[in-house]
C-alpha cells in the first residue's frame, strides 16, 4: 500500500507542477505565457524576466515530469526544491498563508518532494523498474543541491530590489502595479 500512496503523491504533485509550467510557458490553464510571466518576473526583481520565466517553466516541467514518472527522483526533488525556494523568496513579505500572497504553496511543494526523495519513489516507478535505489541520504543531497541552485537567483533579486527601493515588492497579482505588468496586449 505504501507504493500506491507514493504513486498518488508523485503523480498529483508532478502533474500540478507540469500544469504550472504550462501556464508559464504556453499560457495554458489561465496562465500568462512567457510574455506575461516574464513581465511579472521583471516586476518582482527576477531579471531578465522572460529568460527566467523560461528557466522556471522548464524547471517545473522537467522536475514535474521526472517526479510523475518516478525517474531520477532525487534530481527531480532538487530541481523542484530550487524552483520553490526562488518562488518562496518572492512571497516572504506576505507571510505564510496563500490567501495573503504568502509562501505556503512553494513550501508545500518543496517539503512534499523532499519527503519523496527521502523515502524513495515507491514500487510503482521507473526508478524501481530500472533498479535505481536511492537511500535516504539522497534526500539530503536533493535539498542541498536545490538550495545551492536557488541561492544565486535569490541573492541577485535581493541586490536588485535593494537598489530599487521605489519598486513594489509584493508578489500579489491583485496589486494594481503588478496587475498592469502581467496583462498581455491583444
Amino acid at each position: 500500500m505504501m507504493a500506491v500512496g507514493l504513486f498518488l503523491i508523485r503523480v498529483v504533485v508532478g502533474m500540478l507542477l507540469i500544469g504550472h509550467a504550462a501556464q508559464k510557458l504556453f499560457g495554458w490553464f489561465g496562465g500568462h505565457g512567457l510574455a506575461g510571466t516574464g513581465a511579472f518576473f521583471d516586476g518582482i526583481g527576477y531579471r531578465p524576466g522572460r529568460r527566467l520565466a523560461l528557466l522556471a517553466g522548464l524547471a517545473e516541467l522537467t522536475g514535474g515530469l521526472l517526479l510523475t514518472l518516478g525517474l531520477l527522483t532525487p534530481l527531480a526533488a532538487a530541481i523542484i526544491v530550487g524552483t520553490m525556494i526562488a518562488a518562496a523568496a518572492t512571497h516572504m513579505r506576505n507571510g505564510l498563508w496563500v490567501q495573503n500572497g504568502g509562501y505556503e504553496t512553494p513550501l508545500l511543494y518543496a517539503v512534499t518532494v523532499l519527503g519523496v526523495a527521502f523515502t524513495g519513489p515507491g514500487g510503482v516507478s521507473l526508478d524501481r523498474l530500472f533498479g535505481l535505489n536511492w537511500p535516504w541520504p539522497y534526500g539530503l543531497y536533493a535539498a542541498a543541491l536545490g538550495l545551492l541552485a536557488a541561492l544565486p537567483f535569490v541573492m541577485m533579486r535581493r541586490r536588485r530590489l535593494a537598489k530599487e527601493p521605489d519598486q513594489p515588492q509584493r508578489n500579489d497579482a491583485r496589486h494594481p502595479k503588478q496587475r498592469l505588468k502581467i496583462r498581455i496586449p491583444v
